[in-house]
């Protein structure tokens, strides 16, 4: 590699930081090894191709240009972050990253008009995971779990919402959402 390609490398990876946190290369390799994934599978589930998952890698390019495939990016992250806090199993893992190879990217909290790709409304289950993602966007479970405990004294159903959709099982947060329906 000449000075030039060294150059545009180093730009592309620092353009990467600042739009995603870090360089995508570290961000991919994590996710690898943390879902126990390889290249071609990792590239399968986000939607790329194996030669776009490779150029991101290496900082050739700079930015992921579908907005799909930065939220399926950010879905794995939190996939991630469930398996190594024991919150979710290697095989609920696998489930889910079916759901998120097949998801469209977009909120079916914000989009208007939009429904799930089945055609139908958006699933308990789904407006749950859209919950639950955003709040853990936010914060982590422990900080989330830290500012339940300070409102219970004097906010309890704040208390355990927080809890339920911050750190709780997307099991319990379905039936809290279901119990919570007029």
């Amino acid at each position: 590699m000449d000075a030039a390609q060294q150059e545009a490398t180093a730009r592309a990876r620092e353009l990467q930081r600042s739009w995603y946190g870090e360089p995508l290369g570290a961000l991919f390799r994590r996710l690898i090894d943390d879902l126990g994934l390889n290249q071609a599978r990792l590239a399968a589930v986000l939607g790329l191709s194996a030669p776009m998952l490779s150029q991101l890698m290496s900082g050739q390019r700079a930015k992921i240009g579908n907005p799909a495939v930065v939220q399926r990016v950010q879905a794995l992250q939190e996939l991630a972050g469930q398996v190594a806090d024991g919150s979710v199993s290697a095989g609920e893992a696998t489930d889910r990253m079916e759901e998120i190879k097949k998801s469209q990217g977009g909120s079916v909290l914000t989009s208007t008009g939009q429904t799930s790709q089945t055609g139908g409304a958006p699933t308990v289950r789904r407006v749950v995971r859209e919950i639950q993602s955003l709040m853990r966007s936010v914060a982590a479970a422990g900080d989330i779990i830290d500012a339940a405990d300070s409102l219970a004294p004097t906010h309890p159903e704040l208390a355990e919402f927080l809890r339920v959709y911050g750190a709780g099982r997307t099991a319990e947060a379905v039936a809290h959402y279901e119990g919570h329906q007029s």
